[in-house]
């Protein structure tokens, strides 16, 4: 007897336990976001500073007093734009003193500072961007037709073909774990080094939020490999 598409073993829905572990992992990454921002959102630091105020400190304190800080809709849509080099802050995060305003503008500071010293992972991930849209887009109608054409010449090489297209989302989510617990490393040594926190105690709470959001990244690489080893699984053996 075969499974799906001629495969034996786990069927397309079937074969969705595999992402059960990584789902309970990103439900639960996404709560810890929630409140530790929710909780150090309510702390105003003791120098009153904004996240825009933090962060232009610590870009111009870098060379980068040509970086603008622009301030845009969306919660936690704070990022840094290598492209433009440019960065944009949630109205809250921009405007608000608070502990975890600061936190968020000094993390996508410190991405500013990984991109202005040329730190590799993040150049790396910038130009392999591109590419792995593209391919994570053509993985999964390619990976139907393998399965579709069986355990055939074609189907196999078909099916192989979406699966190293697929592999380059995990390659990518690989490589943003160093690039985003970089930036969180360099975000607090800059608010230490400059006093932008203030005592031992927003140093805690700031590194709370930044320990919170690493682990959203840490879901989505266990959620690339499950999906892959959920793939891998689709093909099964022959019975």
């Amino acid at each position: 007897m075969y499974g799906y598409g001629g495969y034996g073993g786990y069927g397309y829905y079937s074969s969705m336990i595999f992402l059960i572990p990584a789902i309970l992992l990103t439900l639960y990454a996404q709560a810890k976001v929630n409140s530790a921002y929710s909780k150090y959102a309510r702390v105003a630091n003791r120098r009153g500073m904004n996240g825009a105020q933090a962060a232009r400190m610590i870009l111009d304190a870098n060379g980068m007093s040509d970086v603008p800080i622009q301030m845009v809709s969306g919660k936690l849509s704070d990022h840094y734009d290598p492209r433009r080099r440019v960065m944009r802050l949630s109205s809250q995060v921009y405007n608000d003193p608070s502990v975890a305003s600061i936190a968020i503008a000094a993390h996508e500071a410190g991405h500013a500072i990984q991109h202005s010293v040329g730190y590799s992972p993040l150049q790396i991930r910038n130009t392999i961007v591109p590419v792995v849209n593209l391919c994570s887009n053509m993985a999964w109608p390619i990976l139907m037709v393998g399965l579709v054409l069986g355990h055939s010449a074609m189907g196999d090489m078909v099916f192989n073909l979406g699966v190293l297209l697929f592999s380059t989302a995990v390659v990518f989510q690989l490589i943003t774990l160093p690039v985003e617990f970089n930036a969180s490393k360099r975000a607090m040594e800059q608010m230490e080094a400059m006093g932008i926190v203030a005592d031992n105690q927003e140093a805690r709470g700031a590194r709370k939020v930044l320990t919170a959001a690493a682990l959203t990244y840490v879901a989505a690489l266990a959620m690339a490999v499950s999906n892959l080893i959920r793939i891998l699984a689709m093909r099964g053996r022959r019975d």
